[in-house]
């Protein structure tokens, strides 16, 4: 039997099921229902660990949460293949080469790995690839295409396979959308920003606001005529941490339509955690302001050095007694769909973006430790898919498909 043949696909996906359960226990009604969902994680790294060290995304690695092997053994069928373009590469305004290069090496190890997966621009191609027994992967990036929002180098990544972009500049100020993180003149977008939204609306790429500030995300939901996506995200409520969302501000979003990823890590649902971590760092962990002249002295390559050193990024060591159970994890969830509902809520993990995973979490293996929590709490089968994948492909579908 072809072992990436549909029925093959099963048959590892049941054995991959037996070694999570071994790390942590899963009912075999869990088990089930987390084979046969849809699971699309709306942020997933799986690419900067091998243009720094190299490698190959198809082979498991000891290090990091994820790879493809990995995946598979979770259950991933569709993600948002995250680039990230490291604020180091700012200063020196490399920031578009660089995800030029990020591009190359992706599409270059889909293509690889062609057996197991597959470039996905549209739901339909998701669907397809599903079928095929394949992971979906859309290009998503994370960090400034361009500091100044330059639409042809956006129509250009577009054509190449782009389909899912970050508005703000992750934790950095670009020209046109503001971050959470640094301030900006404008307060929120500038015209040009607009322009930059009204374009992706035109050709079909999903809007993320993850990492934008508050007015940001605000004026994005009036200008897009399409849904939006905070793709890793966590509640003002439980962390007060700006990258974190507003109960106002989550309404606001799934009354466009949009939808929200949580994401997996401790330090976005615990205000304790963030502490102990900002206070391990020295810093807030999303502070960037030891960033700068240095930087823009260094060459391309200097700079791959540089930023080499953050991955992969698993996050930090902490005592188990300060970790989130799932259930404290998925606690944020049942206050997000108290808020907006449950066709507004989806899976973001961020795995090997830097996350502390709760306890009892080796990496992607253990994605069915979710399904099992929601089960436990109550959450229905039809509550489950939605949350597992189903809300983000809707959204894919609607921004990817619609007719222009």
């Amino acid at each position: 039997m072809d072992a990436y043949s549909t029925p093959g696909r099963a048959v590892i996906l049941l054995l991959a099921a037996c070694v999570s359960a071994v790390a942590q226990p899963a009912s075999e009604r869990a088990l089930r229902l987390h084979r046969d969902a849809l699971v699309f994680d709306a942020h997933l790294h799986m690419i900067n660990r091998q243009f720094y060290h190299g490698g190959d995304i198809g082979k498991r690695v000891d290090d990091g949460q994820v790879d493809l092997v990995r995946a598979r053994e979770g259950g991933l069928d569709a993600m948002f293949f995250t680039l990230f373009v490291t604020e180091q590469y700012y200063p020196a305004r490399f920031e578009t080469r660089q995800t030029l290069r990020l591009m190359d090496l992706a599409l270059r190890q889909i293509e690889q790995n062609r057996d197991v997966i597959g470039l996905a621009r549209t739901a339909s191609d998701v669907a397809r690839l599903n079928q095929q027994g394949k992971i979906a992967a859309m290009i998503d990036l994370e960090g400034s295409f361009d500091l100044d929002g330059d639409l042809g180098i956006l129509r250009r990544l577009h054509e190449m396979g782009l389909r899912v972009v970050q508005l703000p500049a992750h934790n950095w100020a670009n020209t046109y959308a503001e971050s959470c993180c640094a301030a900006s003149p404008f307060h929120g977008l500038n015209d040009h920003g607009r322009e930059v939204v009204r374009e992706m609306n035109r050709l079909g790429m999903v809007i993320n606001i993850s990492h934008a500030s508050d007015a940001a995300v605000e004026q994005v939901l009036e200008v897009s005529t399409d849904p939006v996506m905070a793709t890793h995200h966590g509640l003002r409520s439980f962390t007060n941490i700006p990258r974190t969302m507003p109960d106002a501000l989550l309404k606001k979003l799934a009354g466009k339509g949009g939808v929200m990823g949580f994401h997996i890590g401790c330090e976005f649902h615990s205000q304790q955690f963030f502490d102990y971590r900002a206070k391990q760092a020295g810093r807030a962990f999303y502070d960037m302001r030891a960033i700068g002249k240095k930087e823009a002295e260094l060459t391309i390559f200097e700079l791959d050095r540089l930023a080499g050193r953050s991955f992969p990024s698993v996050g930090i060591s902490a005592p188990e007694e300060i970790k989130l159970t799932m259930d404290d994890w998925f606690r944020v969830v049942d206050r997000a769909i108290e808020i907006a509902g449950e066709d507004h809520v989806a899976l973001g993990t961020d795995f090997d973006g830097g996350p502390t995973l709760p306890r009892g979490m080796r990496d992607i293996r253990d994605m069915p430790m979710m399904t099992e929590a929601m089960l436990r709490r109550g959450y229905s089968e039809k509550r489950i898919r939605k949350f597992l994948g189903e809300n983000t492909l809707r959204v894919v579908r609607q921004v990817t498909e619609k007719k222009r």
